[in-house]
């Protein structure tokens, strides 16, 4: 019981000093660190511990007594709710200042790193409607709000929407959702309605039963639409549906489904079909188009997308016939991005359809100096690799929010590139990378750029030089 000793307490005037990890805000109470949902640098509330960890606390405001000058009032009705966008109280100045200040105290506090001060964060033009892709959840079990729990009516339980944190099994029902354009939440609540007017079933996750499972809606910016329908079982109302969705929404160019019958919610695994149109939309960063498919890979912010990888190339200043190593490749951009005047850009990857892909958006934009290959970084990126290849001069490296393993750093340690561009989606992992490569390569720039407003996610590309 001593552990749970604070549980439920109500910590009164707490001041919140920083934002912390997650999205989550900073206040001190006695010698503890209280992590706070949704609140802002400045304020200063009545917290209730909800909560407790050896080293720290966790509450929520109960009764916020000062408002932070950071806070701005949220546009979407679910703030709060869904998940998503925990900064959207704060004003886009001051999400930015904040991811700023992640870079730099990752790089002092994780990596004790000597390097210069970062370039000004690159903010995104569009802070609403800005992503490329949604995805939805049909559910059986909604999220029942307390405020339809008090009229006791009678509550429909369907819904599609987002899986409420840390509830598998519970999926609010979304009105509207300002992260991409329309026709999105008109899509949506199009398959709603049609599903409640047809009787048809939505997924029940528990239970592992029901027609409608999943809905993704994939744009691009010149306005194509994908949208995949993810079954939960084979049903004879399938085509149907996907007809009458086809004879409403004709601007929707490229209807796919996928049947998934199994107890996870990954289609990696599973056949794509197409109903209507083709299996991919096309979409155009500066001089060079890509290829998306149901289950490709790709930055969704693609405005954004320029942005970084136009510092990427900058930074990798890549010279007539160097050879470009791109690490963690996904579908071959940012190689085929920087490959104007490499003499032979090699890419790895770990999805097999992703170097698929690469391969294709590669003989798309005309580019022939091309070597892909797939398989677990860690085993194929090695000594044996580099001799097969020939020595990169430069390396482009991109790894997901886990950053690179140890045994993958040392081979970029020893592989002799001059330079190394690291792009990272966590500055965490970025920096403890870093910290692994002091002895062979020095921090030479720095520049944050954010891909998503009103999270707390920053990108940050940092350029090394060989020692």
């Amino acid at each position: 019981m001593a552990r749970n000793r604070h549980y439920g307490r109500l910590i009164e005037d707490l001041e919140i000093i920083s934002a912390g990890a997650e999205g989550k805000s900073i206040g001190r109470w006695n010698d503890k660190v209280v992590f706070v949902n949704y609140g802002a640098p400045g304020d200063v509330a009545d917290v209730k511990v909800i909560a407790r960890k050896r080293k720290y606390l966790i509450g929520e405001i109960v009764n916020l007594k000062k408002r932070s000058k950071l806070r701005t009032e949220p546009k979407c009705a679910h703030f709060g709710l869904c998940g998503g966008c925990k900064w959207q109280h704060l004003t886009y100045e001051a999400q930015l200042k904040l991811k700023a200040q992640q870079v730099t105290d990752s790089f002092q506090r994780i990596g004790k790193l000597d390097f210069p001060e970062p370039g000004a964060i690159l903010g995104s033009e569009e802070t609403f409607q800005y992503r490329n892709k949604m995805e939805y959840t049909f559910s059986a079990s909604r999220w029942i709000l307390q405020e339809e729990a008090d009229k006791g009516d009678a509550i429909d339980k369907d819904a599609v929407g987002f899986h409420i944190p840390g509830r598998y099994d519970k999926v609010l029902h979304i009105d509207t959702c300002h992260l991409q354009s329309e026709p999105t939440n008109a899509v949506r609540k199009w398959f709603y309605d049609a599903a409640k007017e047809r009787n048809l079933s939505f997924y029940n996750i528990r239970e592992h039963q029901g027609l409608l499972r999943n809905l993704i809606l994939r744009n691009t910016i010149d306005g194509q639409w994908m949208i995949i329908v993810i079954f939960g079982e084979e049903d004879q109302g399938r085509a149907e549906l996907l007809d009458a969705f086809c004879e409403d929404f004709p601007e929707i160019g490229n209807v796919l489904y996928v049947i998934n019958t199994k107890q996870n919610d990954t289609i990696y695994d599973l056949d794509v079909e197409v109903h209507k149109g083709q299996d991919h939309i096309i979409e155009t960063i500066g001089d060079r188009s890509f290829k998306i498919r149901a289950k490709s890979f790709f930055q969704t912010n693609p405005r954004q997308a320029k942005t970084l990888y136009d510092v990427t190339k900058e930074f990798a200043n890549v010279q007539k016939g160097e050879v470009l190593y791109d690490l963690y490749c996904g579908t071959g951009t940012i190689g085929l991005y920087l490959s104007e005047n490499a003499g032979k850009i090699v890419g790895v990857e770990s999805v097999e359809q992703a170097i698929q892909d690469a391969y294709e958006n590669a003989r798309m934009n005309g580019v022939e100096n091309t070597a892909f290959e797939v398989g677990d970084m860690r085993k194929v990126f090695d000594s044996g690799f580099i001799e097969k290849h020939g020595a990169p001069h430069v390396i482009v490296t991109d790894p997901p929010r886990s950053g690179m393993h140890k045994d993958v750093v040392d081979q970029i340690n020893k592989s002799g590139a001059d330079r190394v561009v690291y792009v990272s989606c966590n500055v965490a992992t970025q920096a403890r990378d870093l910290d692994l490569m002091r002895d062979h390569y020095r921090i030479v720039k720095v520049q944050p750029v954010d891909m998503f407003p009103h999270t707390h996610h920053v990108e940050n590309v940092v350029l090394l030089q060989k020692i």
